[in-house]
């Protein structure tokens, strides 16, 4: 792992909580888990491993405090690998791939939790006023409806911009691209994993039948477009 912290195993924050933390942990076992993968022909058994092992530091209040004050405490420095003179080996503070993909997958998971709301308010809209007023259905529940799209839209936001950040293409934040290219980075974590994307579209093209590359874009689509009316609830209150 060279000079990753446990922080950036799971892709969490040095102030991420015990619930963010496990979380974390959770999804990635489902990525890297060796079972998951035999049948790719990739052993991701010592990644797994190392998911493990930060996990139970960080899990551990006790043990998370001493690795805290070792890996932030005065003497922090003690514990760099690289030297002054590497240029490349300097910004060790960036982002992993990892926290990145924790963006992907929680902007995917505020998209489903969005559609059943924005259903429920097209299903309510296309009915006469009348028949909601006769079963008990009232403004306030509207308010709090919107007042849920307009949490989910800021959240969005927030994981949009992390990936941006990356400069990671639109095209790619379905979970299909994001659980491809960290698999394959976590086995050599010092790779570009822009280029990693240009790999996986080759993937698609020599290992997917037409079908499944037509059900790919189809989920694109429909990606695109749950996001971008999600996203029309930002300004509404």
């Amino acid at each position: 792992m060279g000079t990753r912290t446990y922080y950036e195993i799971l892709g969490v924050s040095r102030d991420a909580t015990l619930e963010e933390i496990t979380s974390a942990k959770n999804a990635l076992a489902k990525v890297y888990h060796p079972d998951a993968n035999m049948h790719n022909d990739i052993d991701t058994t010592a990644y797994m491993q190392e998911i493990l092992e930060a996990y139970r530091i960080l899990s551990n209040p006790d043990k998370r405090k001493k690795y805290n004050q070792k890996l932030f405490g005065k003497q922090q420095r003690v514990f760099r690998t690289y030297t002054m003179t590497d240029a490349k080996e300097e910004d060790t503070n960036s982002p992993s791939f990892v926290t990145y993909w924790n963006a992907a997958c929680k902007l995917n998971e505020t998209i489903e939790k969005s559609i059943h709301l924005m259903e429920y308010k097209a299903k309510k809209k296309s009915l006469p006023q009348k028949i909601f007023r006769k079963i008990g259905k009232d403004t306030k529940e509207d308010t709090f409806r919107l007042r849920q799209l307009n949490q989910l839209s800021l959240q969005a936001i927030q994981y949009i911009a992390t990936l941006k950040t990356a400069e990671i293409p639109m095209d790619y934040w379905n979970p299909d691209a994001m659980n491809w290219v960290l698999i394959r980075w976590g086995q050599k974590q010092n790779m570009d994993y822009l280029a990693l994307f240009s790999r996986y579209d080759a993937f698609i093209e020599q290992n997917k039948s037409s079908t499944e590359k037509l059900r790919l874009k189809s989920h694109n689509r429909q990606f695109h477009h749950n996001l971008k009316k999600l996203l029309s609830y930002a300004l509404e209150a």
